[in-house]
């Protein structure tokens, strides 16, 4: 279940319903202590309602990670086979680089399932930004900023628009190659978007070597200005 970028008024009305009704409900936690999308659905929680938390290792490697999906699945299909109903809270879209798809992977198999789309962190940067995504027959490209370099490269140099996201760590290599392809001063850095804490930046501005990982950089590289 999408529960948006952070703002909880952008949960949908059936999100909100249906995590209001929840008897249980489960969600990635960084470390096992911060649930960005917990703390965006709290006030629909239940009381009563059981958390399933699953432990999820903030590591470079994948193995860590792929134990936690399997462990997390585990647990849900437990209260799966109870015959009670599992929300899956999931920071902005689950099927939008989403982390519940990989126990969706696991899961959806054997028990029904129910997607709920949410708010996008892309659409909320735009928002903050005040300025369209694309126009007319203007393309948009996502790019991990975790792709390699020279792919990554060769992406903007055709790029009319585009989001970058998983930007983190990976700052230093978007710089220097907007700074290459002279897109500098048509990228602009939103961090937190629709948080209470919510910056946008453009990116010459930027003195860090690093972002918070809940940061997107828009860049307008063919399109025109509006």
């Amino acid at each position: 279940m999408g529960v948006g970028p952070g703002d909880p008024e952008l949960l949908t009305l059936k999100a909100a319903r249906l995590i209001a009704n929840a008897s249980v409900v489960a969600y990635l936690a960084a470390n096992g202590r911060d649930s960005t999308a917990r703390d965006i659905a709290k006030a629909c929680i239940p009381a009563t309602a059981e958390h399933v938390v699953i432990d999820m290792p903030m590591r470079v490697e994948r193995g860590p990670g792929e134990r936690a999906y399997d462990a997390g699945a585990a647990a849900i299909a437990e209260r799966l086979k109870q015959g009670r109903d599992v929300i899956m809270l999931c920071e902005g879209d689950p099927f939008f680089y989403g982390s519940f798809m990989y126990l969706f992977a696991r899961l959806a198999g054997s028990y029904p399932c129910a997607i709920v789309p949410g708010v996008t962190s892309m659409t909320a940067s735009a928002a903050a930004l005040r300025r369209p995504l694309s126009a007319r027959n203007e393309v948009v490209k996502v790019l991990p900023a975790t792709l390699p370099e020279d792919r990554l490269r060769e992406e903007l140099m055709t790029a009319e628009s585009a989001v970058l996201i998983k930007v983190g760590r990976h700052l230093a290599k978007v710089r220097n190659i907007l700074g290459l392809l002279n897109l500098s001063s048509r990228a602009h850095v939103i961090v937190k978007a629709t948080h209470g804490d919510e910056t946008v930046t453009p990116l010459p501005d930027i003195t860090e070597n690093h972002l918070p990982y809940f940061s997107t950089i828009l860049v307008y590289a063919g399109a025109e200005a509006w």
